[in-house]
């Protein structure tokens, strides 16, 4: 089953968000100077966990000695006189803003996310509301993928007088389950393209497509083999996607709030 992923635009919690409002970091103090402008502790762990992917407190010394370097050239770069006359243009002025609006966002919406994480209720409404949208069926079937219309019917035909599935499709499938027979496995319906599901949904076990169907990829010949209920996951095993959709849901629902206030 594939659980829906609940708004549109969200904001993603990513190392320099959460580095910002990590409790654990350690009280800043100053660790270099650079031109008279005094960088702290907290910045070099900031820019330790965006720069090496990783916290802070698993920085070596040799590590942290490098960004100490690339940080001291950032500062001597940005505490120079056109430094400042270049931040007053509108263009890197906007670009500026736009970053620090942008980091900013990124750390309310973690901190909303925190505050208003799922609950055990709500996760299991959420996992119900999916179990029971999700498709009933699976289905097992081949298929034989060709460029044009004619192709296929002359495939058809020979299937019709008694050729084999699989080795047509080894033959003259374009697809990449041509090797394999056309197998394309066990999958529910929305796992495939429009066309191509409706036209396994309608098929009986056992059965081919007596004529062409067309999608975006070409022309395809479809055997279905089998059938069966759908087995739904567990709830424990899709619970983080499951407590992410719910939370991400709230912060949709925070945003369009926010933006109707705003009107």
């Amino acid at each position: 089953m594939s659980m829906n992923r609940t708004g549109r635009r969200v904001f993603r919690r990513t190392a320099i968000a959460i580095g910002l409002l990590s409790a654990g970091l350690a009280v800043a103090e100053t660790e270099l100077t650079v031109n008279g402008v005094t960088v702290d502790s907290s910045v070099v762990d900031i820019y330790a966990q965006s720069r090496l992917q990783k916290p802070a407190a698993q920085v070596s010394e040799s590590e942290r000695a490098m960004l100490v370097e690339e940080l001291t050239d950032i500062y001597l770069l940005t505490t120079q006189s056109r430094a400042k006359e270049l931040a007053e243009t509108p263009e890197l002025k906007a670009q500026i803003e736009l970053q620090k609006r942008g980091i900013l966002a990124q750390a309310t919406a973690a901190d909303f996310l925190d505050r208003n994480q799922a609950t055990d209720t709500e996760i299991a409404a959420e996992y119900a509301k999916q179990i029971e949208l999700a498709p009933q069926t699976q289905f097992k079937a081949r298929h034989i993928l060709v460029e044009s219309q004619s192709a296929a019917n002359e495939l058809i035909a020979e299937l019709d007088g008694g050729a084999d599935f699989a080795e047509l499709a080894k033959s003259n499938s374009t697809g990449p389950s041509g090797p394999n027979g056309g197998d394309l496995g066990w999958f529910t319906p929305d796992q495939m393209v429009a066309p191509f599901s409706a036209a396994v949904e309608a098929l009986e076990d056992g059965a081919y497509t007596e004529a062409p169907v067309q999608t975006q990829f070409g022309w395809h010949v479809i055997m279905r083999e089998e059938s069966r209920a759908a087995t739904p996951p567990t709830l424990e095993s899709v619970r983080d996607m499951v407590k992410q959709s719910v939370e991400q849901r709230k912060l949709q629902e925070y945003l369009t709030q926010l933006r109707e206030l705003n009107n």
